[in-house]
């Protein structure tokens, strides 16, 4: 099944800026199913603001990282995209590098309203 990774800068962006989820992945991807590692998870719970939690813990399924990934969240991200062929939501300039750097998808948060899938 086809999914987005959130990061954990991408949903505070998406957040900050107000967009609907749901109707902006399908707009700019064709995908409304999203995951989250539980890095992304924990980062976000230690952040402090209103970050619609319990909204995204409803609608994301939470994927283990690769044993070969290590402890680093990006390094989680990447594995997963790479394995998977997942677009990840982030706004990341050095995740967006490798990403480019190994042609694999992204989704940013451009003109802070919209969402646009990159590669």
């Amino acid at each position: 099944m086809q999914r987005v990774l959130i990061d954990t800068c991408g949903w505070v962006a998406v957040i900050e800026a107000g967009i609907n989820i749901d109707k902006a992945l399908l707009e700019s991807s064709g995908i409304s199913n999203i995951a989250l590692t539980p890095s992304v998870l924990s980062e976000l719970k230690t952040m402090e603001g209103n970050l619609l939690l319990d909204m995204l813990e409803s609608k994301a399924e939470v994927i283990e990282p690769l044993d070969e990934s290590g402890k680093h969240t990006d390094d989680q991200l990447f594995d997963l995209a790479k394995k998977n062929n997942w677009p990840i939501l982030t706004v990341d300039t050095e995740l967006k590098r490798r990403l480019s750097q190994s042609n694999l998808t992204w989704i940013e948060v451009t003109g802070r309203s919209h969402l646009r899938l990159i590669g």
